[in-house]
């Protein structure tokens, strides 16, 4: 019995000198602690400085180093935060996978599929039948510009009654709308979102957890001891809303499909699975439903939370506000239906849309990826399954790159003459081969949006003297904290 306990006691003694040992020539980094790695650590700087990836660039700096080496409960993790190692992760093959843990597996319903958190042959067949049918369906072309402009007017139509007007409560739904008119071919009446509360859980789940997945990543087997504060409950009522809404709309489409019926997404899904059919096919309902969740969930947080900041810097930023109504002004006639491709007319434009984007990065830890050997950078060992955070917010801040770059100044985006420059180290959509497949939803939804809204209306604050904050609020989706303004037409 002694020698048992014995063992036991060697066992544990082992196992607990391994999990606070470091690889050799590992980055630099807190210490780490049994069971929970430098998490304590991590955990509290980010309550002290507000948010993860202004306590992964402290952190940085107290190690003097760009690649900061963590272990997050019993993941073992780094976090990256200068341009150039940032640049080369993201075109670099032996990055180019998503971790497999519990907080992935559990957003994707229990399994690593769809196109965001596909791997190897899979992820490559699934995004490059997904970029091309959303491109024949209408994505970056004139059909997506008139579905944009559809739901600006009834934005309108509910703004004109409002005095007082909450941007962010209106922008979601108009959004979604847009991505679900293309993916399902029609839009989602609003006793739908009140009936299953799909927003309000969606927005629940990007401020529960943060880059890294929180402790439902790092320590799963909390689910078990406090499933709502670990925000597992978050998520499986996230994941059963989103299953019934999703599973009716494939249905109704096997319902009403034919062969040559290729509309939205999804009937080319399913002509898809006619055509393959078999053991070996990837084209699955099963698949088909995490494909349209990406979409669903991934497409329309980004999207809206980035107008959300635009119009608030228009109510912290009239002389801005005042010089793009200038020049809309004086370049489209009163009634012209603006288009994504008058975007080259009006470079003013494009250029304070990026320096928002800059200013108030909705993402500013990207990623994660995932070592799919054991590499190294920047002179450090990188050993296999290493998780990879991508903090660009120490890159979008920087003084070398921006010079002022606490200013809000859309004119660092321009030249002389007064046309857009392109800085290589602004990545709103990521880079290489994992590039945000909607970056052109996106990009015609932000254009479309902030020209029509400033041709109609003048955007200012409730109180002068009291006037909104533009500091985010964090998680998986920065956004800006709650604010009201008075939407007023310009002309009757």
């Amino acid at each position: 019995m002694l020698a048992l306990l014995l063992v036991f006691v060697s066992f544990i003694l082992f196992w607990l000198k391994l999990s606070v040992t470091k690889p050799r020539n590992f980055p630099p980094g807190p210490k780490w602690l049994p069971m929970v790695g430098s998490l304590p650590y991590l955990k509290k700087l980010s309550r002290k400085l507000g948010s993860q990836h202004r306590a992964l660039t402290e952190m940085s700096k107290q190690f003097k180093t760009n690649v900061l080496g963590l272990k997050l409960g019993g993941e073992v993790m780094i976090s990256v935060q200068d341009y150039e190692t940032i640049k080369e992760i993201l075109t670099c093959e032996e990055y180019d996978q998503r971790p497999n843990n519990f907080f992935i597996r559990l957003r994707t319903m229990g399994t690593c599929k769809g196109v965001t958190c596909a791997e190897g042959k899979l992820w490559a067949e699934q995004r490059s039948f997904v970029v091309r049918h959303l491109r024949n369906i209408g994505l970056g072309k004139e059909i997506m510009d008139l579905k944009i402009q559809d739901e600006i007017r009834n934005l309108f139509k509910i703004i004109d009654e409002r005095v007082e007007v909450q941007i962010a409560k209106l922008l979601p739904f108009a959004i979604i709308n847009i991505l679900w008119s293309m993916v399902a071919g029609k839009r989602i009446e609003s006793a739908t979102f009140e009936q299953n509360q799909l927003l309000n859980i969606i927005n629940k789940r990007t401020k529960a957890f943060d880059m890294s997945g929180g402790v439902l990543a790092q320590q799963p087997w909390l689910r078990h001891i406090i499933p709502e504060r670990s925000g597992y409950n978050l998520i499986k009522q996230l994941n059963k809303e989103l299953k019934e809404f999703l599973t009716q709309a494939i249905d109704e489409h096997h319902a009403s499909w034919t062969e040559h019926n290729q509309e939205d997404f999804i009937y080319s899904f399913i002509t898809e699975m006619k055509k393959m059919n078999g053991p070996e096919t990837n084209f699955t309902d099963e698949q088909l439903l995490i494909v349209c969740l990406d979409l669903f969930v991934g497409g329309f947080t980004t999207t809206s939370s980035t107008l959300d900041f635009f119009f608030l810097m228009m109510v912290l930023y009239p002389d801005v506000q005042t010089k793009i109504q200038k020049k809309l002004d004086e370049t489209f006639e009163e009634n012209y239906q603006i288009e994504f491709t008058d975007r080259h007319k009006l470079p003013y434009v494009d250029a304070v849309i990026k320096e928002v984007q800059r200013y108030r990065t909705i993402l500013p830890v990207i990623g994660p990826r995932r070592t799919i050997k054991q590499t190294n950078l920047s002179g450090y060992t990188i050993p296999k399954d290493t998780t990879i955070l991508l903090n660009l917010q120490p890159t979008y801040m920087s003084e070398e790159i921006w010079g002022d770059p606490q200013n809000f100044r859309p004119e660092r985006f321009l030249d002389e003459s007064g046309e857009l420059i392109a800085h290589p180290q602004f990545l709103p959509f990521g880079l290489g081969k994992r590039k945000c497949l909607g970056d052109a939803f996106a990009r015609g939804c932000l254009f479309i949006f902030t020209t029509e809204f400033l041709r109609r209306y003048e955007i200012r604050p409730l109180d002068v003297n009291n006037l909104p904050s533009s500091e985010p609020l964090p998680g998986l989706v920065a956004s800006p904290k709650p604010y009201f303004a008075r939407f007023t037409k310009r002309r009757k």
